[in-house]
């Protein structure tokens, strides 16, 4: 195993600190992927290490700046000097046009208002539009009737700037697409690492550490990334579901791919395109999607197709999300096919609490003013407690260096979270961790976590309400085997379980021996209702015998809220 090079990232001091981070990157992917590139990025690569460090360092602002046009007189950084002796290198490359034609919504959207009315003034004034005509007006107006593509001084010969285009974006994200294996995380990921702001765990590194094995891979996702972008942008869902790319080997893309179609159904149901989004939420091949295309069919009111498709839904056993909706669906396709009705499942009863109290303030701060005291206090941990309790338990099995699961030195936790596999990869390295709850090692395990990693990025930890107060009491007041019970539900299915926890927790530290020494508190102002997470949490601390209450709340008649 190979740790990542040090240091990372360069000092806020140091003037060229970006270029520093942008060098990094680069030579990151060259070691690590340079069989995944064709021979452009190559020349890419080997092309930037001749350059000046001011083209370098220009190349470097324009790419981690929005768009790919930019106005020359915007284009001035103090380290550089001289913009245009620093873009010179990069227009002889072909990386900058110096001269890009221009669409006019490109025009519109570099130039002022001013500057507009100076270089359309004759399109302005023959489509009869007044002087003080503001921008939206002249976009709205004048789009439709300019649809050449010219450059600026085409457009403006008087311009006294001029625009350039950068030529060499798709290159640079894909290599940064490579090195942090998506396309959500960008080059500030480094410069909150530089703050403080953002701080991560060391991770060992070996060849199989990398987002992507094969070049295709890489295209994959880039077409999926750009029909997303292309569906958000409005255009029709039904041109974009023709050119979905096939169902690609690898799981972790396949799950991308999933969840496009998953919206791509979901838009074409908006779009009244029930038979469409049917056909899509079918390929999706996921529990959501099957979902939705269960509640779709019968809308259309295919019910014995939606009864076949629910019965064999739940003969795969499903996760708890599907099977409450499987619940609530198929008394109703029963019903409809005159099919003899199963022994409905009652939900399990729980504490109700109901209080009126003065308002108005956050209905949590009410509550735990109102029922808190120094002997028992309550805390605001809604999904934080629990599962950061987890986190730290669990933290070698969460940051194992499996193949696939750390490819960068800015994970806040394994890119694999949130596939099927997670957990069957290290279900040894998991059962090592809970086995702790059993002979009593767990309370030193997590005090010590909590002490080495404190402030590093967890998918587990929200290190600011974790504080050591709360997490002595914690592990003073919850028993091991309802922390066991509840780590063992996330592992079900952390994506889901994760969420849906109560939004206090009320310590009982003086509580006589036989009784529990903590109870959970889920709280809803008036007119909340539970959601479908916060019933399976409750159902499941009912079968665990773990203390939770539902609190409802209402104002004082004569508080504010009330009037």
């Amino acid at each position: 195993m190979n740790s990542a090079p040090a240091p990372v990232t360069a000092s806020l001091d140091d003037p060229f600190y970006y270029l520093t981070n942008f060098r990094f990157v680069l030579a990151w992917v060259s070691e690590r992927h340079a069989d995944l590139l064709d021979p452009d990025e190559l020349a890419f690569l080997r092309h930037f290490d001749t350059l000046p460090q001011a083209s370098q360092a220009l190349l470097a602002r324009m790419v981690m700046r929005k768009g790919e046009l930019f106005r020359l007189g915007k284009l001035s950084y103090r380290e550089i000097g001289d913009t245009s002796d620093a873009l010179a290198p990069l227009v002889e490359l072909g990386w900058v046009d110096a001269a890009p034609t221009l669409s006019v919504d490109e025009l519109f959207h570099q130039l002022r208002l001013a500057e507009l009315r100076s270089a359309l003034a004759t399109p302005i004034r023959d489509a009869g539009l007044p002087a003080s005509a503001g921008k939206a007006v002249l976009q709205a107006t004048l789009t439709s009737q300019l649809t050449e593509i010219k450059s600026l001084t085409e457009w403006w010969p008087t311009a006294p700037d001029n625009i350039v285009r950068l030529m060499v974006m798709d290159i640079c994200d894909r290599l940064r697409l490579m090195f942090f294996g998506n396309l959500r995380q960008d080059w500030a990921e480094f410069v909150l690492t530089e703050l403080g702001l953002q701080q991560f765990e060391s991770v060992p590194f070996t060849t199989t550490s990398r987002a992507f094995q094969q070049r295709e891979e890489v295209n994959a996702y880039l077409a999926l990334h750009r029909l997303r972008q292309r569906l958000d942008e409005g255009e029709p869902f039904e041109q974009l579901s023709l050119e979905l790319p096939p169902r690609p080997g690898n799981a972790w893309l396949a799950t991308r791919r999933a969840r496009l179609l998953l919206q791509l159904g979901r838009e074409a149901e908006r779009s009244g395109q029930a038979e469409q989004a049917v056909l899509l939420y079918a390929k999706a091949e996921s529990s959501e999607a099957r979902i939705r295309q269960l509640r779709v069919l019968e809308r259309l009111r295919r019910h014995q197709e939606a009864f076949d498709l629910a019965m064999n839904a739940q003969s795969l056993t499903p996760n708890e999300t599907e099977a409450q909706a499987l619940a609530r669906l198929l008394p109703r396709l029963r019903k409809k096919l005159k099919i003899d009705a199963q022994p409905p499942v009652r939900e399990p009863a729980y504490t109700r609490w109901e209080l009126t109290l003065p308002g108005p303030q956050p209905v949590e701060r009410a509550v735990a003013l109102h029922i808190g005291s120094p002997e028992a206090p309550v805390y605001y941990t809604e999904n934080t407690l629990i599962t950061g309790l987890f986190g730290l338990l669990c933290w070698p099995a969460i940051f194992a260096p499996l193949p696939g699961a750390f490819f960068h030195p800015f994970h806040s936790g394994p890119a694999d979270l949130h596939r099927e596999d997670f957990v069957a990869r290290r279900r040894g390295l998991f059962d090592e961790c809970l086995a702790r709850l059993e002979d009593g090692s767990y309370r030193q395990a997590i005090h010590t976590t909590w002490q080495e990693k404190h402030g590093l990025a967890s998918p587990f930890v929200h290190w600011p309400l974790l504080d050591e107060t709360l997490l002595a009491l914690a592990l003073e007041c919850l028993p091991a085997t309802h922390l066991k019970a509840c780590f063992g539900r996330l592992l079900q299915d952390i994506k889901a379980n994760r969420a849906g926890l109560p939004d206090l927790i009320q310590f009982l530290p003086d509580a006589p021996p036989s009784e529990p020494r903590y109870r959970l508190i889920e709280v809803k102002g008036p007119g909340d209702r539970l959601q479908d997470n916060q019933r399976r949490w409750l159902a499941f601390f009912h079968q665990h015998h773990i203390p939770v209450a539902v609190c409802y709340v209402q104002w004082l008649a004569d508080s504010p809220a009330a009037l």
